[in-house]
């Protein structure tokens, strides 16, 4: 076969990776009656999340209804889970308000479209493997400041039936709570209170009796069916469409793409994170195959494409609903599909009952979804594991809550980082070692030094100064067989060593280098810098010998 059919055949099987197939279905023989009812299960879990999530964003309760259904099948055929859940979650949420209050509402779709054509070239880039690089803590962190956020967020709702509906408030979710507590219309906001507090309590309630039991959805319809024979203010969803609004693509001119295209990176990235991190999960919870990062990144984006041709906002893996899935029998994409075309169902049959649902009632299951987000079991462990697991989550928290969440994300990564590289670098031991058997003269001039540990670019000056301070010797024997990871600085610095001795007249003998060191340290140059090739050892009597030789003759000199 010719280079060039080679090429086109790697690069064929390497997109066919990609595209779904018969395989994904595998297993649907024996698991369909399974998938069937836990797509039905997360559905009924959905319904109020989808709506919720479609309101706290600044958008509609449409935007999540449609953005649940038409992401929610895309991600379930194109995605690389078999029983990852997909559509609006909270996470989204916290960075679409402060998009919708810079650049308005109809601003959105654009940004879900372009985001989805980003997270589409990242799995095609093959890019998907990337979250593995994001430490727990931080993960951690990242979901503890979202749930603070999402809480705050449904303060506004259960303060004026006004503010529900206008987001006049600050894109900062702590600022905006503040500004809806000073402005809140007393006259409303008990009703509000109320509400959200009978639909918390049959949330809580509800698992308690039986864990199958939608303590949502009965919470909300308890509370509509209470707003409905009661004459009270609370602000409710509204006019729901009928059905599915006709797909178009949004328009894209080069002015419109250059103003929202850091929204749309973050959107992104938000999107990339959660996603993988839900699929990582949801492998973990049942045997239902492998996911392939990459393809799913590919299969997130098309769902994000096909939302915002429908007018809906960017979607992610939820690990909320994928859990519920999982916990509820489903093994194949079948379960995902069937949840979507439940919430299809709604929109079709009872959009009109829907649409009187009170916000305040969705303001109750936000907060408690947001407070179920966090465990303390977690907290606790991470906050007592080490100093800087517990630095690094705290500060992740705190700038998702204050800032921004992929800022947080990176502070977080890159200070788990330092800590990490810090720690790494106090494990690189340099230790004086005695020769050890009967002493002879001028054995007090040789200076056994062993290394050992990582030897990188953290830990190199620190090394270069201990063995570079040596004085009232003549020979150095650098013992490197414990020696484990080395990076180019690292063996820069041993040649460094190596010459700064030399020019003090001090003779330099290496003993045990790795055969998988041996390469770097030739390209580096550490082994040129030995005043002899003979000067390189593979066992310590033998260096000793070599050493004590040249004692005797400075002696005898």
């Amino acid at each position: 076969m010719s280079p060039a059919r080679r090429f086109g055949a790697r690069a064929w099987a390497s997109t066919r990776a990609l595209l779904p197939g018969r395989r994904d279905y595998r297993m649907l023989g024996r698991t369909w009656r399974g998938d069937l009812i836990a797509g039905i299960t997360v559905g009924i879990v959905a319904l109020p999340l989808a709506l919720g999530f479609g309101v706290s964003s600044g958008l509609s309760a449409e935007a999540g209804i449609v953005t649940a259904i038409v992401a929610g099948i895309l991600a379930a055929v194109f995605g690389g889970s078999n029983v990852q859940v997909s559509g609006p979650t909270g996470a989204m949420v916290v960075v679409l308000v402060p998009i919708v209050a810079t650049h308005g509402a109809g601003a959105v779709v654009a940004v879900t479209a372009i985001a989805g054509i980003i997270v589409v070239a990242a799995g095609a880039l093959r890019l998907g493997r990337a979250v593995s690089f994001i430490p727990w803590p931080v993960i951690e962190g990242f979901t503890l400041g979202i749930a603070v956020i999402i809480f705050l967020q449904q303060v506004p709702l259960l303060t004026s039936a006004h503010t529900a509906h206008a987001g006049e408030h600050s894109s900062n979710a702590i600022i905006a709570a503040v500004q809806s507590v000073a402005a809140a219309d007393w006259s409303y906001t008990p009703w509000a209170l109320g509400a959200a507090a009978v639909v918390a309590a049959i949330m809580l309630i509800a698992p308690r009796i039986h864990r199958a039991i939608p303590g949502s959805l009965i919470g909300i319809a308890v509370v509509t069916a209470l707003a409905l024979a009661i004459s009270t203010p609370l602000a409710t969803i509204g006019a729901l469409p009928a059905s599915l609004p006709a797909p178009s693509f949004p328009p894209l001119d080069p002015a419109l793409i250059g103003q929202l295209l850091l929204p749309a990176l973050t959107v992104a990235a938000l999107a990339a994170i959660e996603s993988l991190l839900s699929a990582r999960v949801a492998a973990s919870l049942a045997d239902s195959g492998a996911y392939d990062p990459d393809r799913e990144l590919v299969g997130q984006g098309i769902a994000s494409i096909g939302s915002a041709m429908f007018g809906g906002m960017p979607a992610t893996g939820a690990i909320a609903r994928t859990a519920v899935n999982v916990r509820s029998g489903g093994r194949s994409r079948l379960a995902a599909i069937t949840h979507a075309l439940v919430l299809l169902l709604v929109v079709l049959v009872i959009s009109q009952p829907v649409g009187a649902i009170p916000l305040a009632a969705l303001a109750g299951v936000l907060m408690v979804t947001a407070v179920r987000m966090v465990h303390a079991s977690t907290v606790r462990a991470i906050l007592t594991s080490t100093r800087g697991d517990a630095i690094a989550f705290i500060v992740t928290a705190v700038v998702t809550v204050s800032f921004d969440l992929i800022v947080a994300v990176i502070i977080g990564v890159l200070f788990a980082g330092i800590i990490a590289v810090r720690s790494l670098s106090r494990q690189t031991g340099v230790r004086r070692q005695p020769i050890i058997g009967d002493a002879i003269d001028g054995d007090e001039r040789i200076a056994i030094i062993a290394i050992d540990g990582p030897l990188f670019f953290a830990s190199a000056d620190r090394v270069f100064e201990q063995v570079a301070a040596l004085t009232g010797v003549s020979v150095v024997v650098l013992r490197m067989s414990q020696l484990e990871l080395v990076d180019a600085t690292g063996a820069r610095m041993l040649a460094d060593i190596v010459q700064a001795l030399e020019r003090r007249g001090v003779t330099v003998l290496i003993k045990g280098v790795q055969p998988l060191h041996d390469g770097l340290f030739r390209r580096v140059g550490v082994l040129d810098s030995l005043r002899h090739h003979n000067h390189l050892f593979t066992d310590l009597p033998t260096a000793i010998a070599h050493a004590r030789s040249h004692v005797a003759r400075e002696l005898a000199a």
